[in-house]
């Protein structure tokens, strides 16, 4: 009967973090397999796709559960990396957000983001998701905030703005002269 009230109950923060890594590892891999190929419209989704949940997901990482993780752990280090993996991610992202397959590096810098966040997914599952899974942390209240964080971005995140780039607040911005 446990195993029952498992498969219902909501994952805990760290459960929830995996099934978003292993949801883009998946598409890193897909995109690997078009390299070759010349489908420019099924790399742009997946491009676009993984760049938005990625960001989605460091946002959450970092405003909910690195705060919690760096004051249960206490390893500065550790967490200090993990901010700065971050900061190079989402600098390929923004970078592949304002380009199209085709341009010169796409691919290239697609493939380097999906090293860095296999490299990044390997440290925390392997260093510090053990270590915070020791601590007294409740994951599942932990879990509980990032995913209502989580549905309030990605509901700003809708596919209709992806795809509009008049709906970028750059894209804005330059439209509207202040």
């Amino acid at each position: 009967m446990a195993a029952a009230k498992k498969t219902t109950a909501k994952p805990d923060a760290i459960d929830m973090l995996i099934a978003d890594h292993k949801k883009v590892q998946k598409a890193i891999k897909e995109f690997d397999k078009l390299k070759a190929g010349n489908d420019k419209r099924a790399k742009s989704g997946i491009v676009r796709k993984t760049c938005a949940d990625l960001t989605v997901h460091t946002k959450i990482e970092e405003e909910i559960c690195y705060p919690a993780a760096r004051k249960a752990i206490k390893d500065g280090d550790l967490m200090d990396e993990a901010t700065v993996e971050h900061a190079g991610a989402k600098d390929l992202i923004a970078q592949l957000e304002s380009m199209q397959p085709g341009d010169d590096l796409y691919d290239a810098k697609f493939t380097v983001l999906g090293e860095s966040v296999n490299h990044h997914v390997k440290e925390e599952q392997t260093e510090m998701f053990p270590k915070v899974r020791k601590t007294k942390l409740d994951l599942d209240a932990l879990g509980e905030k990032m995913a209502q964080r989580k549905t309030e971005l990605e509901a700003r995140a809708s596919p209709a703005s992806q795809s509009d780039r008049s709906q970028r607040p750059g894209a804005r911005a330059q439209a509207q002269p202040q």
